[in-house]
């Protein structure tokens, strides 16, 4: 298999993969009913997905300080932190969802447009945001750096953007939500 096909492959898997991924996650949000059940522990799992957002964050800007300052191990682990934080905010996401359901914002006023913008800007980001990473992390997987830079200058703004929506969201829920 030539480069330009396993390279054609790779972007290919990513993209079904990333669909896929996506198309599970709409169904669990707003398709599938929330368990019968719910743990008290539940209502404590949105102050730990703006916690692993808000690191998440921490570790993209430090990521994006190394890379730029050559220390570019310090770039990989700071990059690495910043992914497996995003994954376990996601299995926390999820586990919410499937014993809380979806939170109804009922606030009114001037703070309703602004969360719902916030809302709709950090969800389709935030969709766009998943075959990005996967790509921009396969590049620097395979060494192709100049790829890895390419897809990082769009990608790091995005994903920065939706780890810190994520912990707006978080906070404007729990505090004009009442």
């Amino acid at each position: 298999m030539s480069n330009a096909n396993k390279k054609n492959f790779a972007y290919t898997a990513i993209y079904a993969l990333s669909f896929l991924i996506i198309l599970f996650l709409v169904w669990f949000i707003y398709f599938k009913p929330p368990s019968e059940v719910e743990y008290a522990w539940v209502a404590n799992l949105p102050y730990v997905n703006a916690s692993l957002n808000s690191l998440c964050a921490i570790f993209l800007v430090l990521g994006y300080i190394f890379v730029k300052t050559g220390r570019v191990s310090l770039h990989i682990k700071s990059m690495s932190a910043a992914t497996v934080t995003s994954g376990l905010f996601l299995v926390s996401y999820l586990l919410y969802h499937h014993f809380h359901g979806d939170t109804k914002f009922l606030a009114q006023g001037l703070i309703r447009p602004i969360y719902f913008f916030i809302l709709i800007t950090h969800i389709v980001l935030s969709v766009v945001m998943v075959p990005m990473v996967f790509i921009t992390l396969w590049n620097a997987f395979t060494n192709k750096v100049e790829k890895h830079k390419k897809w990082a200058k769009f990608t790091l703004p995005i994903w920065l953007y939706v780890s810190v929506t994520g912990v707006a969201i978080v906070y404007i829920l729990k505090n004009y939500n009442l």
